[in-house]
């Protein structure tokens, strides 16, 4: 009977013990709005971020919600600056109607390639628009620039005479700005909004990234695919964020847990982004999708029409628009 008791008295301490370091464990949701488990390099991004926090054994862990099950993509940021959703991966100008310096981050032309890209993230440029990211609640912990394309169901996207009278869904202000000057018309949505757009007639074209066009299966919808090639008109910051207030109630360990996972999930991102355009085409080409590039002519006249439009729009309106546009090209 006293070994019982003894062995009863063991197994609950052992049990108190394991139900103590469970209930020290904390667990952060993680929300984004593209496709889970299918291979898109945004998701993986933040599941390669949940895996090595939880790897690091500091008591973090990290629960994903893909393909917007836990929150619409519109809805991420305001959940997020207040404290309500701890992670996401998220275009960062989906919140430029709050912050419109965002829009800085989607402007036309304003990247070009992948290496300019990088650049821009050690830049004068990106220390500014971080700041207002953590001024507003949140905390960048992984850069990530996608590359993106044009498509239209009715033919070709070189020059801007080529938009002309169709219902084009831009991703962001300056876009929609640039393409209404060209002669478009604008229909507003999120990425994961445009097959179903397209599939019944609200749109013609679309442009997203080249993850997107891939993800969301548009090579079923589309004529013709404008690819990025040597003349990137489109180019967008989709970082990983994490809310300031669950990061500032985090443990130390916790915090560099977070970083350094984050840190690993760039570098590995800012290779796999640039396989995008290549999975891409050879996407779009096997479904029987005719595939294009924009000539460096069409690649000027877009930004000519853009300077006219969303350079000139965000110089004048956007507090500090002039100069996070000066210090942008300042990057060579």
């Amino acid at each position: 009977m006293r070994n019982y008791v003894h062995t009863l008295l063991g197994a609950t301490a052992l049990l108190a013990l394991g139900l103590s370091a469970a209930s020290a464990q904390t667990t952060l949701k993680a929300s984004h709005q593209f496709p889970g488990g299918k291979g898109d390099p945004r998701d993986e991004m933040v599941q390669m971020i949940a895996r090595n926090v939880e790897n690091a054994n500091v008591g973090l862990k990290i629960q994903v919600f893909p393909g917007a099950s836990l929150y619409k993509p519109q809805e991420q940021w305001g959940a997020l600056t207040k404290g309500q959703l701890d992670l996401t991966s998220f275009p960062l100008d989906y919140a430029s109607g709050r912050h419109p310096q965002f829009s800085a981050t989607l402007m036309p032309g304003l990247v070009r390639n992948f290496e300019r890209a990088e650049r821009l993230n050690d830049s004068e440029f990106m220390k500014d628009i971080k700041r207002i990211v953590e001024d507003a609640g949140a905390i960048v912990i992984a850069d990530a620039w996608l590359s993106g394309a044009f498509a239209s169901k009715k033919n070709c996207i070189r020059g801007p005479e080529t938009v002309k009278g169709q219902v084009t869904r831009a991703a962001g202000p300056a876009f929609e700005e640039m393409l209404a000057k060209a002669g478009a018309s604008i229909a507003s949505m999120p990425s994961s909004e445009i097959y179903p757009a397209m599939q019944t007639g609200v749109l013609d074209a679309a442009n997203t990234s080249s993850e997107s066009f891939v993800s969301y299966r548009l090579f079923e919808q589309a004529k013709c695919l404008t690819a990025p090639g040597e003349n990137a008109l489109w180019f967008m910051y989709e970082p990983v964020l994490i809310s300031k207030k669950v990061f500032d109630k985090l443990k130390p360990e916790q915090q560099k847990a977070i970083l350094e996972a984050g840190e690993k999930a760039e570098k590995w991102f800012a290779q796999e982004a640039k396989k995008g355009d290549e999975k891409m085409i050879d996407t779009f080409k096997k479904a029987g999708v005719e595939v294009v590039e924009m000539s460096p002519e069409d690649y000027q006249a877009w930004l000519n029409v853009a300077k006219e439009s969303s350079y000139k729009n965000f110089a004048e309106k956007v507090k500090g628009g002039q100069d996070l546009i000066d210090k942008a090209l300042a990057v060579q």
